[in-house]
């Protein structure tokens, strides 16, 4: 595995170099690939500030699995896996995707060559290479200690020691031994404080497709779409001027990438040339709605400024008869004693989605987490095994996993709320599911393309069609 030291005492980042290869003709300006770069940009400031934590190796001894008599398995339950804890200073990696002749390398080249002076050592490798070395560090481990070990979590210590930001070139997974092991390694090494950055021919959602036993393999397709940043590489043609930018509509944390991240799709949804950013009001019922920032049919908002104060649905119906894409920023975690906001974000939410509008969030959570703490899902979980309504922890790769589960499960998710205080009745239960489920669609990149007039999608014709579906919601909800 080859790793070197690097300084770049000039703070070069990849935006200087991007300039300067525009300005010198070796690259064709393209506004699409600049908002990568930007991406790529956002990371590399972040990392100016990032030390990594000092690597510490585990003991053989705490690797090795419990020993339990055959009589004692029969009768008692492993307990359930700790969860793993990743540094909170930890910046949030990427995930390039793209076809062929998409600048997957040159991008990577880019990142890699002019990361900060403080990032002492780095890594980068094709990721193919990388599994065999890890292959065979793993056989060397169970040769020397025995089957019986988790050798992942020592061999992820070793490689976190020789460079905190490790470059993948083409992530794939086409071999089962591969894909049982991924996730543990991911996890492992950034709960050492790595960065990981990659490139792949593909998204991550299809990764390992048709594998042997791919359900074993989707915890670390989540782990890759929670924990990178997923960025699609190819340039996607529409009606307008403004490619779309390369990253989904949901973002966390509150990094500095979240800030990039919202102007850049507020201005896609926006119409900065005609209707430059500005404040404005909009009335309900004799008062005003104050907007803080809005441009053609889009409306920006922070979370305090939108939910925080006394709004509710006819301030939601109202605001999305005015505008179809709404940017909303600083969404926090809402735990039980946030119980107010949860069901005036919720109430926000059914109406954007059944206005049929796009919706654009920074949360300071994965989505997933967005109404309950871990340790609320924890006490969840075990209420709901002892109910029956939930299976046991070997039985699932643990709390994270379920909460995924969720977004697209609506039965799994009333079997986790009937056994969860943050919600007082059924019918507020119900209501949290339908919001996650509603979410997640909203997410997709059918959703966000739906009347955009994208050429994939139909052209003029889908706009014309995704208006006059608008056009009757509004009449209906007056």
């Amino acid at each position: 595995m080859a790793t070197v030291s690097h300084s770049n005492p000039d703070m070069w980042g990849p935006l200087n170099e991007y300039d300067e290869r525009v300005q010198t003709r070796q690259l064709r300006e393209d506004e699409h690939q600049r908002g990568i770069v930007q991406s790529l940009q956002d990371l590399h400031d972040m990392l100016k500030d990032y030390h990594a934590p000092k690597v510490v190796h585990p003991s053989i001894e705490s690797l090795k699995s419990p020993s339990r008599s055959l009589l004692g398995s029969l009768f008692h339950r492993q307990p359930p896996k700790k969860r793993t804890q990743l540094p909170p200073n930890l910046p949030k990696g990427l995930y390039m995707f793209g076809d062929v002749g998409s600048g997957k390398t040159m991008l990577m080249d880019m990142f890699y060559d002019t990361l900060p002076h403080n990032i002492t050592s780095k890594t980068r490798i094709h990721f193919h290479n990388f599994m065999q070395d890890v292959h065979k560090r793993l056989h060397a481990m169970k040769m020397e200690h025995g089957t019986d070990l988790d050798a992942v979590r020592y061999v992820a210590a070793d490689i976190a020691e020789k460079g905190s930001v490790l470059c993948f070139d083409e992530f794939q997974c086409t071999d089962v031994a591969d894909a049982m092991i991924l996730r543990s390694l991911l996890e492992a090494l950034m709960s050492h404080g790595v960065v990981l950055v990659t490139t792949s021919n593909r998204h991550p959602n299809d990764l390992y497709k048709n594998g042997i036993q791919r359900e074993s393999f989707i915890p670390c397709i989540n782990l890759l779409k929670t924990s990178l940043r997923v960025l699609n590489l190819d340039s996607t043609t529409d009606y307008r001027k403004i490619p779309r930018p390369p990253s989904g509509v949901y973002h966390h944390p509150m990094d500095k990438a979240a800030i990039s991240h919202a102007d850049r799709w507020f201005r896609f949804f926006g119409d900065f040339e005609n209707d430059p950013p500005h404040a404005t009001t909009q009335q309900v019922w004799g008062r005003n709605i104050q907007i803080p920032k809005a441009s053609g049919s889009a409306a920006m908002f922070k979370f305090d400024e939108l939910i925080g104060r006394a709004t509710g649905a006819a301030d939601y119906l109202e605001l999305m008869r005015s505008y179809h894409a709404f940017v909303v920023t600083g969404v926090p975690g809402m735990t039980h004693r946030e119980r107010d906001l949860a069901r005036r974000f919720i109430t926000f939410i059914d109406a954007v989605y059944e206005s049929r509008a796009k919706l654009v969030l920074t949360t300071t959570v994965p989505l997933f987490q967005l109404f309950m703490s871990p340790d609320e899902v924890d006490d969840a979980l075990e209420g709901g095994r002892k109910a029956g309504s939930v299976k046991h922890a070997e039985e699932h790769e643990g709390v994270d996993d379920v909460m995924r589960q969720m977004m697209d499960d609506l039965g799994m998710s009333m079997n986790m709320l009937k056994n969860s205080s943050l919600f007082s009745g059924d019918e507020e239960r119900f209501a949290f599911s339908r919001a996650l489920s509603r979410l997640s669609l909203m997410g997709s990149q059918e959703w966000v393309e739906q009347g955009l007039g994208m050429e994939d999608r139909g052209g003029l014709d889908e706009k014309l069609d995704w208006q006059r579906l608008r056009s009757r919601w509004r009449e209906d909800s007056m």
